[in-house]
């Protein structure tokens, strides 16, 4: 049996922030193997500034390499149509019934999971790794989770990591206004990004 962690996220741009709560929640969690899910298509998060899905998974890539550390799986850009965590985790368990999957979010996101497609089913596919996030309660993070499925709040881990105050929109915003990105992707995704003129219309 393998243990998969899967970060999941649209990426518009990956950044330090990322790889440090995967490599975190690898550590903590002892894990396997992390890997990086860029989402093709986000369902709720339609940009007139964002890369395109090829883009997006590139800059993931690149983040990856920085380390070694860390994996990327293209799935949900290789599947065309909306992504749905739902869809992803049913494609990798008929891959392989015996990997058991972890998925990463920060607390932030937890509290949204009733609005995602089939969310009892998500969490009933996986363990999840939540992360302290500012300004979000841990504790109303984890009733969202249990007013869904009360057998996935034993199942959910909450990792020991301080909050990155990092955020895909600050370097959007950052970028947008000519400034210098580097520290917080890294120095392939900043070269990347300037290469290919991205998000430089805020």
């Amino acid at each position: 049996m393998t243990r998969t962690g899967l970060l999941g996220g649209t990426f518009n741009p990956p950044h330090r922030g990322h790889l440090t709560l995967a490599i975190a929640a690898r550590d903590e969690l002892a894990l396997d193997r992390v890997q990086l899910v860029p989402a093709g298509e986000p369902p709720h998060k339609g940009r007139p500034d964002s890369a395109d899905r090829e883009e997006r998974l590139e800059m993931c890539r690149l983040l990856a390499a920085e380390t070694g550390e860390v994996e990327v799986n293209p799935i949900e850009v290789l599947r065309p149509g909306p992504s749905f965590t739902v869809d992803t985790l049913a494609e990798l368990q008929a891959r392989d019934p015996d990997d058991e999957l972890t998925f990463i979010l920060g607390a932030d996101t937890a509290r949204t999971l009733a609005g995602w497609r089939a969310p009892r089913e998500v969490l009933r596919s996986c363990t999840l790794a939540v992360a302290v996030r500012e300004g979000t309660d841990l504790n109303t993070a984890r009733s969202a989770v249990e007013e869904i499925d009360a057998d996935a709040g034993a199942r959910m881990r909450v990792l020991s990591m301080d909050p990155v105050d990092i955020s895909s929109s600050q370097v959007r915003r950052l970028v947008a206004g000519g400034g210098e990105v580097e520290a917080l992707t890294g120095p392939a995704v900043a070269r990347y990004i300037a290469d290919r003129h991205l998000y430089r219309e805020a």
